[in-house]
């Protein structure tokens, strides 16, 4: 980035970047298609992203881990097995946008989450915002007035296994360092989900193993862009740009997958980008953390 663009611009420029990379991890999965069992394409995707964190799992694990964090590091690596091997199987049943709209719910899980399990403050706008969410997601999912396929009700659940992944992070960020964080996710969830894989083993393609290397890339430069996004400016700045993501999914769903456009899901995803955006600006505003936005 150049030094003449301000700090808020070049976070929501990085924001950007970010958007379209996990995007790109969305459609490289829906290429890949649902030959492969959604445990056995999980656990390679995480392997491949633990062959790529080599280099820097010799220092994290040196820090030495009392019994406590480890007890924490695997119940967050057993959450988080179950919401990849369901947000896998979400992802090649349900169009890209419902996929991406509904992916945006994690940070209120989060937020909720913190006030009943670690005792923060739970203002009534708060309880608003929450609920504004929550209407947003039932909007797209039309109880009553459209069949909800596996697919949606898979994503749903994966939204709240990863919105208990990142409060579980959100407590072992005080307990360990960041580095150490980050290797033990990927170490716990590859072998989670290793016996799923296993059970069900379906030999891959190379052109598969080619998708996922491209997924695990994709997803690993997006978290970076994200953190140099954090870095350069606020999450209530950088958060409503989450937005772009459901407008370029839409736009990709309808031009290479032949989905149809469904207005329905773009307003339920707006009014969750809304009430995610005004969660990270009040607790801007108070000073604490916002909640992790959803990966």
């Amino acid at each position: 980035m150049t030094a003449r663009l301000s700090q808020p611009l070049q976070g929501i420029l990085w924001m950007v970047i970010t958007g379209l990379m996990f995007v790109g991890v969305n459609v490289l999965v829906k290429f890949m298609g649902p030959r492969l069992p959604a445990a056995e394409a999980a656990f390679l995707r995480y392997a491949i992203g633990t062959v790529m964190l080599l280099p820097a799992m010799r220092s994290a694990l040196r820090h030495k881990i009392s019994l406590k964090v480890k007890g924490l590091f695997a119940i967050r690596g057993a959450v988080h097995t179950i919401a990849v091997i369901l947000w896998f199987y979400a992802m090649v049943h349900i169009p890209l946008a419902d996929m991406t709209a509904l992916n945006l719910m994690p940070p209120i899980y989060v937020t909720l989450g913190a006030a009943l399990f670690l005792g923060e403050a739970f203002a009534l706008r708060r309880l608003a915002a929450i609920l504004c969410a929550l209407a947003g997601a039932l909007i797209i999912l039309r109880p009553g007035f459209r069949e909800i396929s596996l697919g949606h009700i898979a994503m749903l659940f994966s939204s709240v296994c990863m919105g208990m992944s990142y409060l579980t992070a959100k407590r072992l960020t005080d307990l360990a360092p960041v580095g150490v964080v980050v290797v033990m996710l990927s170490l716990t969830v590859t072998l989670g989900l290793a016996p799923f894989a296993l059970a069900a083993w379906v030999t891959p393609t190379w052109h598969e193993v080619g998708l996922l290397l491209g997924v695990a890339a994709l997803a690993t430069g997006g978290h970076y862009s994200m953190t140099l996004a954090f870095r350069s400016a606020p999450v209530s700045i950088t958060q409503p740009v989450t937005f772009l993501q459901l407008v370029w999914a839409t736009i990709v769903g309808i031009t290479v997958f032949g989905e149809p456009l469904d207005p329905v899901v773009f307003l339920g995803g707006s009014i969750i980008v809304l009430a995610v955006s005004y969660i990270s600006w009040r607790e801007s505003r108070s000073g604490k953390p916002a909640p992790a936005p959803a990966p």
